[in-house]
């Protein structure tokens, strides 16, 4: 699948794998606090739509928005990373 232009790409580790077509993938970002100037580290799960049952537990994969599949799915993957 190729990129396209204004969805975003999102890049994380795979939790859980156990429903069908589903997975489960946390995304890790670290922002600047805009008060204290330090970093912190925020994580966000994401269900995501994998057709082919490619990702497993621990894989790191990358993610890409698309249309709202169900109530709680709106990424697709892009590709396996590692």
């Amino acid at each position: 699948m190729k990129p396209i232009k204004g969805k975003r790409i999102l890049e994380g580790v795979v939790l859980s794998d156990k429903m069908q077509k589903t997975i489960v993938v946390t995304v890790t970002m670290k922002i600047s606090h805009p008060v204290y100037n330090r970093l912190v580290i925020k994580r966000k799960k994401y269900k995501v739509h994998d057709e082919e049952k490619k990702a497993k537990t621990g894989d790191r994969v990358r993610i890409i928005e698309s249309k709202p599949l169900s109530k709680q799915k709106c990424f697709k993957l892009l590709e396996v990373v590692k």
